[in-house]
């Protein structure tokens, strides 16, 4: 009887032990879009970014650029762009590739979608925040008052992307 008891409550201790491991999530943002990312795409790859012909890997959270050498896979936007404004830029959503380079398309996404080229207006799917203050412009393009994008000398922020002290 002894033992019927020991296993009964050994049975017990592991179920329990196992509905508490079970509990436990991981929450990993792989994949997620960027808060400057257009809203109304979240099973997205890559964006394409026509006012610096680069492109934007989802998954792996990186930039994809022409370099001298070929193309680039960085975390930050390279030096000549740092103060460009993702949230004000149009974002080309390509939704028609997978793979891992999306460059491949480069002279057909170079020449449809030109630098300046906006398509449908768009929204963004976070908040911009204007000049490190505490205002923010939520879910739309917001241009700076004075029309430079985020080159204020008040504004030495790295909006929301590349290497830039806050």
């Amino acid at each position: 009887m002894k033992t019927i008891q020991t296993i009964l409550i050994g049975i017990l201790f592991m179920t329990y032990s196992f509905s508490i491991e079970a509990q436990v999530s991981v929450n990993v943002n792989i994949g997620t879009p960027p808060a400057w990312g257009p809203s109304g795409y979240s099973a997205v790859d890559y964006y394409y970014l026509p006012d610096i012909e680069a492109y934007y890997d989802v998954r792996a959270t990186e930039f994809i650029f022409l370099g001298n050498s070929g193309w680039i896979r960085s975390r930050n936007l390279p030096n000549q762009y740092r103060s460009y404004n993702l949230y004000n830029g149009y974002k080309v959503v390509l939704n028609d590739y997978r793979g891992k380079t999306p460059y491949v398309n480069f002279k057909t996404h170079k020449t449809k979608y030109y630098k300046g080229y906006k398509g449908k207006p768009q929204k963004n799917i976070g908040v911009y925040k204007v000049n490190n203050s505490s205002s923010f412009k939520a879910n739309k393009n917001y241009k700076s008052e004075q029309g430079n994008h985020g080159n204020n000398k008040k504004d030495k922020g790295n909006n929301g992307h590349g290497k830039g002290k806050n």
